[in-house]
């Protein structure tokens, strides 16, 4: 137990470890604070007039569709429009119509509004028995929501991998790993206090980030806690091969960076594709990630089978990455 709080402690000494671990964490933080922010004014239109220019009935009409702004001078108006932070539509008066004029740094969206314009004034009286439905603003970004706090829940749990790796690369490079060679300790123990390393640093950073992405009930909870459980022992698992086979800490990182782009991208290109294949799909659950992700889509969907056959799947590969540990180490 002493050569393991020796290692934690080492551990958590490492910048590169320290941030591993938060960085899960603040982005969690960080979409959640973003998914309380209403960006749907960014979206509106604005329009900039003189006053005592237009009619009241104009004026009226332009405030259906967006913010107005009265300018009292020409050059207060012009600089309005001009202003490069800003999408505001000039409107003038033009006979019975309207004219517009923009900038011209516009959005595609805003050039189309302010050509547009004109002749819906025109038409305006045109419309007078027309049923009117207004819908409501679609959220782009509602579809995958929960995507992206999933990946960042893997992220948190596959993390471990990190943890290890840099662990063993550390003791590597101090010449620490020559006097484990020669200490009194079984391999099976020996195996056992590295996978302790990424296995406890991806638990607790993956329970800090699913307490800010997600609110379930105690049963999607306990569901969620065995997910959590098995990644990070897997991930523990791959965090010793990268330590093992890594010369150096470039070569490492090399390979952190590598493995943790493998493991987000193929369950986001599954979830995104929707691959029906049947050898293909299969072939995507040889990545973790993969049966991680789907399970907890699976409790966030109410989908139980699902989840406890990503457990199984789970349950395998940590088996499996063991016993080929225990045999090529």
């Amino acid at each position: 137990m002493r050569g393991l709080c020796f290692q934690l402690k080492s551990t958590w000494r490492d910048k590169f470890c320290l941030m591993t671990f938060f960085l899960p964490v603040v982005a969690a933080l960080a979409l959640r604070l973003a998914g309380n922010i209403d960006l749907s004014s960014l979206g509106e239109l604005h329009f900039g007039i003189l006053e005592e220019e237009l009619p009241q009935e104009a004026v009226l009409w332009l405030e259906q569709y967006g913010s107005v702004t009265a300018c009292e001078t020409k050059e207060e108006w012009a600089s309005l429009i001009n202003e490069p932070s800003t999408s505001v539509i000039g409107v003038r008066a033009a006979g019975q119509g309207i004219r517009t004029a923009i900038s011209g740094d516009e959005l595609e969206v805003f050039k189309e509004a302010a050509n547009t314009l004109p002749a819906l004034y025109a038409g305006r009286s045109g419309g007078g028995d027309t049923e009117v439905h207004i819908a409501d603003r679609p959220d782009v970004l509602a579809e995958f929501g929960d995507m992206f706090f999933v990946m960042i829940l893997i992220t948190a749990m596959f993390m471990g991998c990190t943890f290890n790796a840099m662990n063993m690369i550390t003791e590597k490079e101090e010449g620490v790993a020559f006097v484990n060679d020669i200490l009194p300790m079984s391999r099976g123990w020996y195996v056992a206090q590295k996978t302790a390393v990424g296995f406890l640093g991806g638990c607790l950073s993956a329970l800090f980030t699913a307490c800010i992405c997600f609110s379930l009930s105690w049963r999607d909870t306990g569901f969620l806690l065995l997910l959590i459980v098995l990644s990070a022992f897997v991930s523990a698992l791959v965090g010793l091969f990268v330590g093992k086979f890594s010369d150096g800490l470039l070569t490492g990182v090399t390979c952190i960076k590598v493995v943790m782009l493998v493991f987000i991208a193929v369950p986001v290109l599954c979830y995104l594709v929707h691959i029906d294949h049947v050898f293909l799909s299969a072939a995507c659950y040889l990545v973790p990630t993969q049966a991680a992700f789907e399970g907890i889509m699976g409790i966030l969907q109410g989908d139980g089978g699902t989840v406890l056959k990503d457990m199984v799947i789970l349950g395998l590969h940590g088996g499996g990455w063991l016993a080929l540990y225990l045999k090529t180490g």
